[in-house]
This record gives structure tokens, sequence and C-alpha cells, in this order.
């Protein structure tokens, strides 16, 4: 049985993560259709990548100490 908190913890932490997934595909698609400077696009597109990973990082790390305090309980 799991800590009535672990649910909602997670749920939020997924949601949150799903947010950020489409915040930058959204931007992506925006940056690739609005530049025809394939070297700027590269370069804008690799920063794009580069943010979205840094934005991702605390709630994956977030994420896998839910999943850890999960599997100790089960």
């Amino acid at each position: 049985m799991y800590a009535p908190d672990l649910p909602p913890l997670l749920q939020s932490l997924l949601a949150t993560l799903a947010d950020i997934n489409f915040a930058y595909e959204r931007e992506r698609d925006k940056l690739s259709t609005s530049t025809r400077d394939m070297n700027l696009k590269i370069r804008l597109l690799e920063k794009l990548k580069q943010h979205h990973r840094q934005r991702r990082e605390p709630y994956l790390q977030q994420l896998a100490i839910l999943q850890e305090r999960i599997r100790r309980m089960c």
C-alpha cells in the first residue's frame, strides 16, 4: 500500500514534465519554421534543447526519489 501523498505527488510531477515537454515541442516547431538561416536555426534549436533538459532535470530527480520510495514500500 502506498502512502496517501505519493499518488498526487507522482501525478503532479508527471503533469509538470508533460507541460515542459509540450512547451518545448511547441517552441521547437515555431523555431523550425521561423528562420531560414540553417546555421542559426541549428544553434537556436540546440540552445532550446539544452534549456529543455535543464528545466526537466529537477523534476526527473524528484521522480527518481519518488520511485525509490515506492520501491522501498513494496
